[in-house]
This record gives structure tokens, C-alpha cells and sequence, in this order.
């Protein structure tokens, strides 16, 4: 008895130990076998790229070049890749249009090749999704970040949410938004006629209204809470994007951890209120469900009658992460649009004088915009599909992860490489757009998108294939509202203290603001 007590009492002394030799193995194939094994097959097949550095990899090297960068504005210039994205600028030029850096111990495999980008974002099955800040989960999940089978069930139940019918019901939330924004810059104006005006801010709350309204229906002031609080959650995102966070790392007591949690938990209450509430007015038949989250719900709850099983639709938790998701992407991605897009046509205002000359031919000057005109709105439609070209929203690459041996063109990618499709790269690249493909000429897109480029199909500001954004329609709807109801009241050019200088903050961004000296007309 005393011999077995010995015994287990020498195994629980010993189990620390053996943990510690477990995990140092596992951190050391993490951060030096495996990357070098990964480098050596790359560069086997010919891929060139940066040397592995233990253990950052490019992490420090992109921090720099990114400070070196957004040290100063830039000229009145479109050619905006060296400033926001010069690691992979500079890796482009000197190692070619396939070539690698590293994310930590990651090699990451930058593919300029559009016909490669859309035969990956096609099959989607042989590259997943991938989120190499392991932080970011708890930021935004939803749909975007499911594969296989799950990723099948949350689309087709999110489908219907998103159909053209259900987002002409929307429109009068859009309408009453911007009439709110366009009452606000008239005061600010005042009786001069004219002012300057940071349209950044305004035009992130006005976005941040619009969804609000359209996803919460009543529940909208709730909705500017999650927004303040998704903002939080960016900026710890953005500021560990550069760091190396080892394996494990999120399950740590940090402070920045605990932070993360602290937003996560307080969000989801809020949510959980919201659904629990929908979920009651619902049951008693009272509920509104021209909204995001009723026609989420009504779509999830069909689901589940479908197939005879309430266990087969999405539960709280995951309606929950998408409304999340909604939430962000359709506030950011037309807010960043919007403020563009004004920054784009006070730089060229023959352009601005054309968009008004539409807007007003089909509205005069105090009509509301209504859903069937706005697909006779060529010029306007025209615009925005530069600015999406120019600066599209999301400027970092698309990634998917290899979590098999995949084959991809000439080349076998092994499992564990990241495969990234720099968008605003093919976006910008001579070969698929002309001579001009860092100008500004929305006359490329007056075919329509398929023939704006020498290649089909290589704009691409919402993805591409299966999995690409589901809310497009939502923004480019909003969108569209929003600048036609500007052009009637304003006219628009930028001040001696606007400064030039996109930069990423998960989306693309003015990191000085976007100064407008707004004139009523």
C-alpha cells in the first residue's frame, strides 16, 4: 500500500515535468522544424521569398516598415500599395508575383495570379479560411469564419436575410439615417454657406445608425453600444497583429487577454437580451421581423421546421456571433466606402459634377431616392466601383490556410502555409487594368464589371466564388442612398488641411481624418 502511494505520489511529482518536455517540443517544432521544413519545400519548387528569422519571422520587419510609412502623408496620389502594404510591396518586387514572407513561424505565399485566386476562392473546400491572430475569434466569427458543412447551414439560413426584396424593406431606415446626417452637416454649415468638416466620424456614426436600425429594428441605441465596444475589440486586434503570440496563447491571464473577454462577455449580454426578447415577441406574435435578426430568426426557425428538428438550426450562440459579424462588417465596409468616395470626387470634381448631374435629373433636389432608380444610376454606380478598386475596404490579402497537400497551378503546397490573394494588389496591377490603374477613372467600369478590366472578373472588393460577402448588396444599396442624398444638398472639395494618408486598421482608413469643406447648394 505504502509502495503504490509512493508510486502515484512520484508520478504526480514527475507529471509537471513531463508536461513541460511536452509542451518544449511542440514550441520548438512550431517555431523552428516545421517553418524550416515548410521554406525548404517552397523554395524547392522554385518559390523565392524572405529567410526565416527565428522566431518573429517578417513580424518586426512589417511593424517598421509600417511606422516608416504612416510617419508622413502622402501626395494627392492613388498609388497607395507601398503605404499600406509595403512588406508585401516590396516582396512582390523583388522576389515576383508568387513569392513568400512570414508571418511568425508562418510562411505566408502571396499569389498576384488572378486566375490561381479565383480557382482557390472556388474551391473552397481545399483551402480553409484562415485567422492566424488567434485573438480574432473572439472579435468576429460567424459565417465567415466556419468551413465545410457548417460554413453550408449558416449560409443558406443567412440567405434569405440578405435577398433584394428584404433589403428594399430596409430602405426607409437608410433614408431616415442620412436625412438625420445631412440636417446635422446643414447646421454645421450655418448661415456662411460653407465649413469644413471631418466627414470620417460623422460618416462612421451615420453607418453605424443605418445598421443599428436595420438589425435591431427598436432595439437600435443598443446597437451603438456593440459598435462602441467592436471598436474596442479593432484596436486590440490591430495592436497584436504584429506581436508573435505563441500557441496557447489566448487561454492566457494577460491583461490584454482579459480585456478581450471583458468586451466579448459585455456584448454578448447585450445580444442575449436582444434575441431573447425577439424570441418572446415572437412566440407571442407580436414580432417585427422586417429587420437583420427577425428575418435571421424567421429563416433559422423554417430551417428547423424543414427538418423536423429544432436542434438543426442555428443556436443562441450562433446567432449571436452573426449578428456580430453583420454588425461590423456592414457598419465598416460602407462607412469606409462612403468617406472615399468624397475624399475620390473632391479630388476630381468633373466627376462630382457629373454624379450630381444624374442624382439631380433623377430626383431633382428634395426626392428621396427610391429602390427602382437606383439601377438607372450609371455614373453614380460607376464611382463607387472605382473607389472599391482604388481603396477597397478590406485591404488585407485574402487568406486561406493549407491544411492538406494541395496543389495550386505548378505548384504542391504542403499543409500548415497560409495562401493570401492580395486584392488591392490585382487591383491595382497594369497588366489587368491599363497604364492607369492607380488613376482614378470610373470610365473603366461603363461596360459593367466584367468588362472594366483586359481579364475578366478581377474586381473583387467582396471576395470571390461561394464564400464571397453576402451583405454586398446591403452596402452598395446604402452607399448609393447616402451619396445621392449628399450630391442634392452639398457640393464638396477638400481643404489645404486635408492630408493624404490611407492606412489599415482592419479596414482601410484616413489615419488623419477626412477634412471637407462641405458647401450647401
Amino acid at each position: 500500500m505504502v509502495a503504490a502511494w509512493s508510486s502515484a505520489w512520484g508520478l504526480v511529482a514527475v507529471l509537471p515535468l513531463l508536461l513541460a518536455v511536452v509542451w518544449a517540443v511542440r514550441t520548438l517544432n512550431w517555431a523552428w522544424r516545421t517553418p524550416r521544413r515548410l521554406e525548404r519545400t517552397l523554395r524547392a519548387q522554385g518559390i523565392k521569398g524572405t529567410p526565416f528569422r527565428l522566431p518573429y519571422g517578417d513580424l518586426k520587419l512589417n511593424a517598421r516598415l509600417l511606422r516608416e510609412a504612416h510617419a508622413k502623408p502622402m501626395p494627392f496620389s492613388h498609388d497607395i500599395l507601398p503605404r499600406i502594404q509595403p512588406l508585401l510591396h516590396r516582396a512582390m518586387l523583388e522576389y515576383g508575383k508568387i513569392s513568400f514572407t512570414w508571418f511568425g513561424p508562418v510562411p505566408r505565399v502571396v499569389i498576384m495570379d488572378h486566375e490561381l485566386a479565383k480557382e482557390a476562392l472556388t474551391r473552397y473546400t481545399n483551402f480553409e479560411r484562415a485567422t492566424p491572430n488567434p485573438l480574432f475569434n473572439f472579435f468576429l466569427r460567424g459565417v465567415v469564419g466556419y468551413d465545410g458543412e457548417k460554413w453550408v447551414k449558416h449560409r443558406k439560413i443567412l440567405n434569405p436575410a440578405f435577398h433584394m426584396e428584404k433589403l428594399k424593406g430596409m430602405l426607409p431606415a437608410f433614408s431616415s439615417c442620412c436625412s438625420e446626417l445631412m440636417d446635422r452637416w446643414e447646421g454645421m454649415v450655418g448661415t456662411d454657406g460653407c465649413s469644413e468638416i471631418d466627414v470620417w466620424p460623422d460618416l462612421q456614426a451615420f453607418t453605424g445608425n443605418v445598421i443599428s436600425r436595420a438589425a435591431f429594428g427598436s432595439r437600435y441605441e443598443d446597437g451603438r453600444r456593440i459598435f462602441q465596444l467592436q471598436t474596442q475589440q479593432a484596436q486590440i486586434i490591430v495592436e497584436t497583429s504584429h506581436t508573435l503570440l505563441v500557441p496557447g496563447y489566448k487561454f492566457l491571464p494577460t491583461a490584454m487577454n482579459k480585456r478581450i473577454k471583458r468586451i466579448d462577455k459585455e456584448i454578448r449580454a447585450i445580444l442575449g437580451s436582444i434575441i431573447k426578447t425577439r424570441e418572446e415577441d415572437m412566440k407571442a406574435g407580436k414580432a417585427n421581423n422586417n429587420d437583420l435578426l427577425g428575418l435571421l430568426m424567421e429563416s433559422n426557425m423554417k430551417h428547423s421546421q424543414e427538418h423536423g428538428n429544432k436542434n438543426t438550426g442555428l443556436t443562441t450562440e450562433e446567432v449571436m456571433e452573426e449578428c456580430k459579424l453583420f454588425y461590423f462588417a456592414g457598419q465598416e465596409t460602407t462607412s469606409v466606402l462612403l468617406t472615399w468616395t468624397l475624399v475620390l470626387l473632391s479630388m476630381h470634381p468633373n466627376w462630382q459634377d457629373r454624379a450630381r448631374e444624374e442624382v439631380l435629373a433623377a430626383f431633382g433636389k428634395n426626392k428621396i431616392p427610391d429602390f427602382d432608380s437606383f439601377s438607372h444610376l450609371r455614373i453614380v454606380t460607376m464611382i463607387l466601383h472605382e473607389v472599391l478598386r482604388l481603396y477597397p475596404p478590406a485591404t488585407n490579402s485574402i487568406q486561406r490556410q493549407t491544411h492538406k497537400t494541395v496543389k495550386l497551378g505548378d505548384v504542391v503546397y504542403p499543409s500548415g502555409v497560409l495562401i493570401a490573394f492580395p486584392i488591392v494588389f490585382i487591383h491595382h496591377h497594369p497588366d489587368l487594368w491599363g497604364k492607369d490603374a492607380s488613376e482614378f477613372n470610373p470610365e473603366r467600369f461603363a461596360g459593367g464589371v466584367s468588362n472594366a478590366s483586359k481579364h475578366k472578373n478581377v474586381f473583387f472588393p467582396f471576395g470571390y466564388g461561394p464564400r464571397i460577402c453576402i451583405g454586398q448588396n446591403f452596402a452598395m444599396l446604402e452607399a448609393k442612398m447616402a451619396l445621392c442624398m449628399i450630391l442634392q444638398r452639398f457640393s464638396f472639395e477638400l481643404p489645404p488641411s486635408y492630408a493624404h494618408a490611407p492606412y489599415t486598421v482592419l479596414t482601410l482608413q484616413p489615419q488623419h481624418g477626412a477634412q471637407i469643406m462641405l458647401s450647401r447648394l
